[in-house]
């Protein structure tokens, strides 16, 4: 027979029992307070500086918006069908995939054979690694500075160098020749130095007794390079490649400075245009409307690079 007190204790120990259970529960809707109070100020700025830029960039290529703060109205595709028929845009953007072209080859297979250096133990080991990645750390404009004093017509070191050869001096960035391959070179003595760091730590993580089982089957330095490091190096390669073709898709600093802002035919990127379109000419539209046409591109380049990625991948 129950009595009241079995009663009592019934229930303040069934109260007791859901004790654990409601602080369990309150302390995980406390902890996910705090997360989403660290979350918070990352999630603003992410919204502020890069989500509404792009929504407001997207409603600013369907409107004819000047920087002078005229027009606003909506004129729907009327951007987009006139950049696609623009052979400016179309010229910018070739100069662009050359240029991407030109340089993303000597920035791979340079930063390749430093790398290789490197890693086979040369003396001063330190003052090489120093010396190859320092230019990566310093600003466009001192860069962009030290080459224009390098390609100068008159005094300029490249001019020496081809007259100790008995060849006749050129003008490197007046001559629409030359002023494309002149950004390209100081580009690769830029930025190679990240590549080379990148190709190095793949070099360090490859077990060093492959080497010395190839050494004791009687393989030479180029015999382990081509057979053991070169394959290795593979996924390191594949990274290099889509980080440079993107990086030297938004050329503009360089050249823009180099040339003192004068674009010419053979040199004005895509980039460049955009900011003569928004900036020179005011018109903020179109120039949205051109940097989506670029960003489509840039789209298009990088699925086409995993599907070959994954394609390799599934070979193997």
């Amino acid at each position: 027979m129950t009595t009241a007190t079995d009663s009592t204790r019934t229930i303040v120990t069934g109260s007791k029992a859901a004790f654990p259970a409601r602080r369990a529960g309150s302390s995980r809707n406390r902890e996910q307070l705090i997360s989403w109070a660290f979350l918070a100020p990352f999630l603003v700025a992410f919204a502020l500086f890069l989500v509404w830029p792009i929504v407001h960039g997207v409603i600013l290529s369907f409107t004819d918006q000047s920087l002078t703060g005229a027009g606003g109205s909506f004129i729907g595709f009327a951007n987009y069908a006139e950049a696609l028929t623009d052979p400016k845009m179309w010229q910018s953007m070739g100069n662009t995939v050359w240029f991407t072209l030109l340089s993303t080859v000597p920035l791979v297979v340079v930063a390749l054979l430093m790398a290789a250096l490197v890693d086979r133990g040369i003396p001063g080991q330190w003052l090489w690694r120093l010396s190859f990645f320092m230019p990566y750390l310093l600003a466009s404009t001192v860069i962009s500075q030290i080459w224009v004093w390098i390609f100068n017509p008159q005094i300029g070191a490249a001019n020496n160098i081809l007259k100790a050869f008995g060849l006749e001096p050129l003008a490197w960035l007046q001559n629409p020749d030359t002023n494309m391959l002149s950004i390209v070179i100081a580009t690769v003595w830029w930025t190679v130095g990240f590549n080379f760091l990148l190709y190095l730590a793949a070099m360090q993580n490859i077990p060093p007794q492959q080497y010395e089982a190839a050494s004791l089957d009687g393989a030479g330095p180029w015999r382990q390079f081509w057979s053991i490091t070169l394959p290795q190096l593979g996924p390191a390669t594949v990274l290099i490649l889509i980080l440079q073709i993107l990086a030297s898709l938004k050329l503009f600093d360089q050249a823009y400075q180099m040339l003192g802002g004068v674009a010419s035919d053979t040199t004005r990127s895509i980039v460049q245009y955009i900011y003569e379109a928004g900036f020179v000419s005011y018109r903020f539209g179109y120039s949205a409307a051109i940097s989506y046409v670029f960003f489509a591109l840039i789209v298009i380049i990088g699925v086409a690079q995993a599907l070959i990625s994954r394609r390799r991948k599934e070979q193997l």
